[in-house]
Order: structure tokens, then C-alpha cells, then sequence
């Protein structure tokens, strides 16, 4: 089951998901909590290290969990400090026990990447979306939103109705009806 080891933590962190499984993967390690001991206390073990982007909340305690754990991390951007390893657009990666296509979408950071897996309905959407509507930020640097909402766009296009969990960077995953809480960003996206 995903768990996200950042729930509870009162300073500025990302969620940290724990995805368990024959490839047991954190997607994004968060920052300024103790999440190597969380690990730790959840799994024996943990196989690499997914990000969704590179902003400081997301990859804070990347450098000691790939300490503690000797694993490598993934992103979009190798050339981006702590990243060993391209995930390449529509790539295909397995966390957990599913695989899942990576999905390029920038607009609030030039290296954001969903994750979407058909099969179990399940993304990891970062900044991009948030319950509710919400949507990533494009008011700091690499942020802009006509990429943004074309990036939600493309989101909308690959997933559909049989969504069944949105985890999202900050705030609680979306169970009831994600797909619906997508189509509302892209809507909420374009009013200025």
C-alpha cells in the first residue's frame, strides 16, 4: 500500500510516497523531517528514488536517503545536482508492483514528471495538480502557466474516469473522483 511518510510533518516538506513492491520506490523524499527512519520503519529495504521534480521541498533529504539506503535517484534532468538517471518522457519505470509512463510535464518546474499507471488507476501527479482544482505555482523561476495548462492537457489525456488515486505533492491523494478534481485544474488554470 502507498504511504506517504510525510503525513503529520508540520515543516515545509513535499509529501514522500513509499511505494512497496517488488521494486520498493520513494517518489519524492521530501525535505526537513527525519524521512530515512519512516523508511526504515515501514521496509527493509528500498530500491531507488523517483522524483517529480527538482524544487528544494521535493529533494530535500534526497543526498540521506541515497546515503542510507546506497540507491540511486531518478528524474527528468540528470544534469540537475543528485540525480543519477534520465527518466525520459513516456518512459516506462516500475514502482511498487505496477508500471507506470512517465509523463513530461513542465509549467511550474522546467523537470516535472507525472507518473500514471493504466492498470491499478493510479498517478503521482507532483505540482501539477492538487485537489480541488488547485494547480502548481508559475510564479517562480521555470514557472509558466500556457505550458502548465498545456501540460495538465496532456495529463487529461492520458488518464480517464477509471482514475482511483491522485497523489500530490502537498495535501491529501484524491480517491473520490480524481479524474474530475484534473479536469477542474485545467479549467481553473485558464481563468485569470
Amino acid at each position: 500500500m502507498i504511504a506517504n511518510l510525510a503525513q503529520g510533518v508540520q515543516a515545509f516538506t513535499s509529501n514522500a510516497y513509499l511505494v512497496p513492491g517488488d521494486r520498493t520506490v520513494l517518489v519524492d523524499p521530501g525535505a526537513n523531517f527525519d524521512v530515512v527512519e519512516r523508511i526504515d520503519d515501514r521496509v527493509d529495504d528500498l530500491d531507488a528514488v523517483v522524483v517529480t521534480h527538482t524544487h528544494r521541498d521535493h529533494v530535500g533529504n534526497l543526498e540521506a536517503v541515497k546515503s542510507a539506503f546506497d540507491v540511486d535517484a531518478w528524474g527528468f534532468d540528470p544534469s540537475v545536482d543528485g540525480i543519477d538517471h534520465q527518466i525520459e518522457d513516456e518512459e516506462t519505470v516500475v514502482l511498487g508492483d505496477d508500471e507506470y509512463v512517465a509523463l513530461h510535464t513542465p509549467g511550474h518546474k522546467d523537470d516535472h514528471l507525472c507518473f500514471y499507471a493504466e492498470g491499478p488507476g493510479i498517478c503521482f501527479a507532483g505540482d501539477l495538480v492538487f485537489q480541488n482544482g488547485s494547480f502548481g505555482r508559475t510564479d517562480l523561476p521555470e514557472g509558466d502557466r500556457e505550458t502548465l495548462i498545456r501540460s495538465i492537457d496532456r495529463l487529461l489525456e492520458w488518464i480517464d474516469e477509471g482514475l482511483r488515486e491522485m497523489h500530490t505533492g502537498h495535501g491529501p491523494s484524491v480517491t473520490n473522483r480524481p479524474y474530475d478534481h484534473v479536469e477542474l485544474a485545467a479549467q481553473m488554470a485558464r481563468q485569470v
